[in-house]
């Protein structure tokens, strides 16, 4: 059985995904699956055994360079890749206006989320010829697992989710890290998700007390000027070179152990296992929390929580920190992040 997945977006979006793959893949032997998704994270998709062929798409390129895209051919080879196979079923992972054009341009039978559960409640009259009802008080993760199994046929496994990343090969490091070592994600698509510069500077001096070495990934000019600032002054911090999603993968690995801003890398450490500390205040760990061995939660006892705003404005006034993020101290960090590592 060929199946056709359309998923975008986000990196952690993505990497929610995964064990409803591994799930379909267990209980229907020989079944494929080609993904179209966003070429920044295509990576993902690349590590799930699964997965048969990818499908890159660049739509917030082409939106931005439409002219552009449609001269030098880009759209058309990619419409000419998303319907070079007539699909068994082609189901939409995201049920987002961007992911349901591509399922109505695809071919196959179309299947995904109905108006009751849908981010955008419109489409799915219109983009699917059948429909499922999956309730939004659910993880994402669990969603995704429910959304294939309707659409697929098979009993929803009651397991915890298996990301199907075992036995994966990730490529070597072009440079090495001094061990032990552990990996703060720091950086944050949403300002209300960033915890302050200093407290990450505490728990760098606390890490240093206790003999380990501390790298800071980034994605992005912002990120890494932030990750240096955070750095300054420590022997005992670095920031990372610039590295792909897999690469990504392989230090996280190779680590003792994780704190994370609420972002893509916390999602990844929790799929591969890695001990890591989430930090949560904007958003609700009940739905998108990173899901895996290891992983402990850590949420803000502020009263304004789970606001999903981009900037905290909390009481209707700009805030340059979010207020829910300077609940968490460095002090309630550590303890927590050494007995992970105990574990």
């Amino acid at each position: 059985m060929r199946v056709l997945f359309v998923k975008l977006t986000s990196m952690g979006d993505l990497i929610h995904a995964l064990p409803a793959l591994t799930d379909a893949s267990r209980a229907i032997p020989g079944i494929t699956f080609d993904w179209v998704i966003d070429k920044n994270f295509s990576e993902v998709a690349s590590w799930h055994p699964a997965v048969q062929k990818i499908i890159p798409s660049r739509h917030r390129h082409w939106r931005r360079q439409f002219r552009e895209s449609l001269r030098n051919g880009e759209i058309s080879q990619f419409l000419k890749s998303l319907r070079n196979e007539k699909y068994d079923l082609v189901i939409d992972g995201q049920t987002s206006i961007k992911s349901a054009l591509v399922t109505l341009l695809s071919r196959g039978p179309r299947r995904g989320l109905d108006k009751n559960s849908a981010s955008e409640p419109w489409i799915a009259p219109i983009a699917y010829q059948k429909s499922y009802f999956v309730s939004r008080e659910l993880h994402a993760i669990q969603r995704l697992r429910l959304l294939l199994s309707l659409a697929l046929d098979y009993p929803c496994p009651t397991s915890p989710p298996d990301y199907g990343l075992e036995g994966y090969n990730f490529p070597e490091l072009k440079f090495t890290l001094p061990n032990p070592y552990l990996v703060f994600v720091h950086n944050a698509s949403w300002a209300s998700k960033l915890w302050p510069e200093r407290n990450w500077r505490k728990l760098i001096e606390f890490a240093a007390k206790e003999g380990f070495h501390v790298a800071l990934p980034w994605g992005n000019r912002v990120e890494k000027t932030r990750a240096e600032a955070i750095c300054q002054g420590y022997s005992n911090a670095q920031v990372l070179p610039f590295c792909s999603l897999s690469e990504h993968a392989k230090i996280l690995q190779g680590s003792a152990g994780a704190v994370s801003s609420d972002t893509g890398l916390c999602h990844l450490a929790a799929a591969l296992g890695v001990p890591n500390i989430t930090l949560y205040g904007s958003t609700d760990p009940n739905l998108i929390g990173a899901t895996g061995l290891n992983q402990t939660h850590l949420v803000s006892a502020f009263s304004c929580l789970k606001c999903y705003q981009y900037n905290c404005n909390y009481n209707n006034r700009s805030h340059s920190e979010p207020l829910c993020l300077l609940d968490i101290k460095p002090e309630k960090v550590w303890p927590l992040l050494k007995l992970k590592i105990i574990e």
